[in-house]
């Protein structure tokens, strides 16, 4: 028998409580947490939380934990939990505190441009994305267990703190379950867990620029010109010719008037 099996059992009351005491700590003393804390018994509501949700629990290998870990972030037990590029680290108070680290494979470029080309044209806009207001097509794609967003077990490699040996312990399960939760308020967090950027994926559906194109400036027609600035224009004033002044000669001197007078000749008496 593992000595794991000895391990004092702590009531789930207790386990809450000093959860919660443990989260008042770490923050007075100064240090960033971010504790998994839900409203009510559900763990996810939205799109992303639940599509998370519900592929792990398809995972053969870890469905006889899940139970067990789903009890410990009902009960608040998740001190800090934090999502990272391909890492997945989090705080799970037991019998006492235990680190939970769950490093995850980013998805691969070539898998990733697959993904945008099956999805191209298909995604409106981000908020769409976000909110998980997709298509059903576009929603088994990104779902899907063997080429979609989500991570397959061999691309999950967990480790607890705690003595028991199992591939997920309860810890690791509520951790898993944590992320769920997380990714009902902060779903761009999925895209940054595998490595991705989810800006691509609205960038499929816009046209490309034109390269080495000279762009025409809009023009407007002179029909439409009154409606644009709500003016009332006369008919002749988008065909008036411009009149142009002659130029002025220049003054020409009066050589005549300006010549010296001559001298009176007095007369001899």
């Amino acid at each position: 028998m593992s000595w794991y099996s000895f391990q004092p059992y702590v009531s789930v009351a207790k386990r809450s409580a000093q959860a919660a005491r443990e989260v008042i700590e770490r923050r007075k003393a100064g240090k960033k947490i971010e504790p998994v804390k839900l409203t009510g018994r559900k763990i996810a509501v939205q799109f992303w939380g639940l599509a998370w949700c519900k592929n792990i629990e398809n995972y053969h290998d870890f469905s006889n934990r899940l139970s067990r870990g789903k009890s410990y972030i009902v009960n608040g037990s998740i001190v800090d939990l934090k999502i990272t590029t391909g890492k997945i680290t989090a705080l799970v108070w037991g019998s006492e505190m235990y680190e939970v680290k769950i490093d995850i494979t980013k998805l691969d470029s070539k898998s990733w441009a697959a993904l945008k080309a099956r999805c191209a044209g298909e995604i409106g806009s981000l908020i769409e994305l976000l909110k998980g207001q997709l298509s059903d097509a576009v929603m088994k794609q990104v779902t899907n267990h063997d080429d979609g967003l989500f991570p397959k077990p061999k691309e999950i490699k967990i480790r607890c703190s705690c003595p028991d040996s199992a591939g997920l312990c309860k810890h690791a399960a509520a951790a898993m379950y944590g992320v769920g939760h997380r990714l009902d308020t902060q779903p761009e967090l999925l895209f940054t867990l595998r490595g991705v950027d989810h800006h691509e994926l609205i960038e499929q559906a816009l046209p490309k620029a034109p390269t080495k194109q000279k762009r025409n400036k809009p023009v407007i027609a002179e029909s439409d010109l009154g409606d644009v600035f709500g003016l009332d224009l006369e008919p002749s004033v988008a065909t008036t010719k411009v009149i142009t002044k002659p130029k002025a000669k220049k003054a020409v001197k009066d050589t005549k008037a300006m010549a010296p007078r001559p001298k009176k000749v007095a007369k001899a008496k």
